[in-house]
């Protein structure tokens, strides 16, 4: 270390005018210690797992890879995590038993639980603790959030919403218990604060944001006092984020403003965020980065769509509602529609990992220190199936994980095996999860390809 630095506690935090902002993983923040202490103590701080949602399934014929074990050509669907083939692996063949019978409500609140939802149109609903809770349980006892739950969609819907099942099994991804679903919060604004401070009500927000222009504004004095600690390689790496965190709050701004005039039909999406659904994405994803840069939380999940979501999305020439396109009765045009949805919900989450690519970080790069599962609960929408998954993991796990793979499995496999699998992989030990039978080692195995 420099000898003009100081070292750091990984959890500082700038403070000013009632707002507060964490700081990327920098150099000094890892004692001087030898090249292996090091790397284990940066490991430590690296341990990260995210969970992406996508409805309703997807077309099999253009998810599904070539029958080899390495992933040499992507399908249409998949052809957007070109640029990070390396560092995603598709898995096939697994399962969802506790999902059945097969329906919506049951196809989400299985994804992280693997538990069979007590059908209910009341309170008394019943399911399990998800996966991301039983991880936060153990890496956010270091960090201000134990977990981050986000969504595109606004919960609006309360009692039946699929079958005499509860609205809230397809309203919420992540349960702390079995009785305790977490609701996600969809709108920019509020995971900004969720993060950074300025909370309260929106007299509150509102008058904090005539007070100053920007978070940033608050803790600028900090940052220039903190710049002259740093060595040159930090110092851009403060810079850098600064300006993501400038760009972000800009952007929810710009949201808030041409709110006024929106006059867009989308009852799914709450006032105050961007009319394109693509811009709402993707400020969600760089919410996500700025969390984890911060190590303000390491789980998070994001809810893409809802299940039974009538969403169009006329940015890619698609006008008919998502959920009539999936009960497509083998239609070629609407299974087509329902294909271009699925790579297009495929792009938005590509290019979150392209922009974690290009983050430099203790040693490597972001995307090379988190692991992320993409996919659904649901297999062919069309027969509201819970096998055949469509299942990409992404991300290096700080070494961990071989990408650039397509994992088949020849039987139905439980989903709660590569569950099981990425906990124990992020330091969460666990004999069992749900009904699991075993794990997905392969994933993680050198590659003999």
């Amino acid at each position: 270390m420099p000898p003009f630095q100081k070292h750091l506690p990984r959890r500082v935090l700038l403070r000013g005018g009632g707002a507060a902002i964490g700081l990327p993983l920098l150099d000094a923040m890892i004692p001087a210690l030898t090249a292996q202490e090091r790397t284990v103590a940066s490991e430590q701080r690296l341990r990260r797992l995210g969970y992406v949602y996508i409805p309703m399934g997807c077309d099999h014929s253009r998810w599904t890879p070539a029958a080899t074990p390495k992933l040499d050509q992507l399908t249409p669907i998949l052809e957007p995590f070109a640029a990070v083939r390396q560092q995603i692996s598709v898995v096939s063949g697994l399962e969802l038993r506790n999902a059945w019978p097969g329906t919506h409500a049951t196809s989400n609140a299985s994804f992280l639980s693997a538990a069979r939802a007590r059908r209910t149109e009341s309170n008394d609903y019943y399911l399990g603790t998800t996966a991301d809770q039983l991880a936060a349980a153990v890496l956010g006892r270091d960090t201000a959030l134990p977990s981050l739950e986000l969504s595109m969609d606004l919960i609006a819907a309360v009692g039946q919403c699929d079958n005499g099942y509860a609205c809230v099994y397809q309203n919420c991804l992540s349960w702390s218990s079995p009785t305790t679903p977490l609701p996600p919060e969809p709108h920019p604004r509020l995971v900004f604060e969720q993060l950074f401070g300025e909370g309260g009500g929106a007299g509150a927000r509102k008058a904090a944001l005539q007070r100053r222009a920007s978070l940033l504004d608050a803790v600028r004095d900090e940052f220039v006092r903190l710049r002259l600690t740093l060595g040159p390689a930090d110092q851009r790496r403060v810079d850098e984020y600064q300006q993501s965190v400038r760009d972000v709050e800009r952007r929810i701004q710009q949201a808030e403003k041409s709110a006024a005039s929106d006059q867009l039909p989308d009852l799914d999406r709450p006032r105050g965020v961007p009319a394109l659904y693509s811009e709402h994405a993707k400020l969600m994803f760089d919410l996500q980065k700025l969390a984890l840069q911060a190590d303000l939380t390491r789980v998070i999940t994001f809810q893409m769509a809802r299940e039974t979501s009538n969403r169009t999305y006329p940015e890619i020439g698609v006008s008919e509602p998502h959920h009539p396109l999936t009960h497509h009765g083998n239609d070629p045009e609407k299974i087509a529609k329902v294909a271009q949805i699925n790579r297009f919900h495929a792009s938005l989450f590509a290019d979150f990992l392209q922009s974690l690519q290009q983050t430099p970080e203790a040693g490597g790069t972001m995307l090379d220190h988190v692991l992320y599962l993409y996919g659904s609960g649901m297999g062919n929408p069309n027969l509201h199936d819970h096998i055949n998954l469509p299942i990409v993991v992404a991300g290096g796990a700080a070494g961990r994980m071989q990408g650039g793979r397509h994992l088949q499995f020849t039987e139905p496999t439980p989903l709660a095996n590569l569950h099981l699998t990425l906990l124990d992989r992020v330091g969460v030990s666990l004999d069992r999860f749900a009904d699991s039978n075993g794990r997905v080692d392969d994933l993680f195995e050198p590659a003999s390809l």
